[in-house]
């Protein structure tokens, strides 16, 4: 039972302290990529925690490296022939409650993508009707007023932009706001927020999946301004940004405005430079470990 109580107070503090102190970290915004990382790396040690903590009130082992072996045999996912002979045959009942936390986001997960792509499919339909197709722009192009861009990520992919757009963008500018949504599609961030918002879904009233969801849409917007940046100098996307920010996204499509425009116009206008290597490194191991301490615990001899 220690253990079980080391992995409840592990769970609680990586689902409820760890994620104030990684929305204020400074460096976060200096490297969104592996901050967006570390964010899903806490959602992962979360759900691996409070599912080991589980299974071993469940089974009440005598040592939880037996409880750890039995689950992953029972799972199929250790040898039988090696796995505690006390194992080879879990009580379905024991496992219920561990395998609810693990699938339960999954399933949020797949429901969240179909939704967004049968958004997505209606608002493609509407496209068919409403825009153009531009060989010059690689866009659809949609006659309103107000600028916006945004694009539809998936299979069906599209970026969309407004003759308002049009008309109040420069070329580069335009160019660069291009750039910024093709940056989300490649990165198919659209399943990156799904995988947020389904643990959101999962754990409704946990900090963790409140600050991850948040977080992680202002850094995946980041992480597609660092790669327009790699050929569009920063004051031509800041500026392009300020002209579409009002402009209006549907839903299951990223804009290149939006409520984080005036937190990334601050960023791109007063840039930091990138954390030091050594850093980045020590962020990347710290992670790691982070993530691996619950299997240490639930491997530890001297818990029973």
């Amino acid at each position: 039972m220690t253990a079980a109580l080391a992995l409840a107070g592990y769970a609680l503090l990586v689902g409820a302290v760890a994620p104030y102190a990684l929305a204020r970290a400074r460096w976060a915004h200096r490297a969104p990529r592996l901050a967006v990382l570390v964010w899903y790396g806490l959602m992962a040690t979360f759900t691996v925690t409070v599912a080991l903590a589980l299974y071993h009130v469940a089974l009440r082992e005598e040592h939880v490296h037996d409880g750890l072996v039995g689950l992953l045999t029972a799972c199929g996912l250790f040898p039988v022939a090696f796995g505690p002979a006390s194992h080879t045959a879990a009580d379905p009942a024991a496992l219920l409650p561990p395998a609810l936390v693990v699938l339960l986001p999954a399933g949020w997960f797949l429901r969240t993508v179909w939704r967004t792509r049968r958004a997505q499919r209606r608002h493609l339909d509407l496209l068919a009707v409403l825009g153009r197709p531009s060989s010059e722009y690689d866009a659809v192009i949609v006659d309103h007023d107000t600028p916006a861009v945004y694009c539809l990520p998936g299979r069906s992919r599209r970026v969309v932009v407004t003759r308002g757009a049009i008309r109040a963008l420069s070329r580069e500018q335009l160019q660069a706001v291009l750039a910024h949504e093709r940056a989300h599609i490649a990165g198919r961030h659209h399943l990156c927020h799904a995988v947020a918002e389904a643990f959101e879904r999962t754990f409704p009233r946990l900090p963790l999946a409140r600050h991850a969801r948040e977080q992680t849409a202002l850094l995946l917007e980041m992480t597609a301004d660092d790669r327009a940046l790699r050929h569009h100098s920063r004051e031509t996307l800041a500026a392009a940004m300020y002209e579409v920010a009002a402009g209006q996204t549907p839903r299951a499509a990223f804009g290149a405005g939006g409520s984080s425009a005036a937190v990334r116009l601050c960023r791109l206008l007063t840039p930091e430079a990138e954390p030091h290597r050594a850093t980045r490194l020590g962020i990347a191991a710290g992670s790691l470990g982070v993530m691996l301490l619950p299997l240490l615990i639930a491997c530890g001899p001297v818990m029973g």
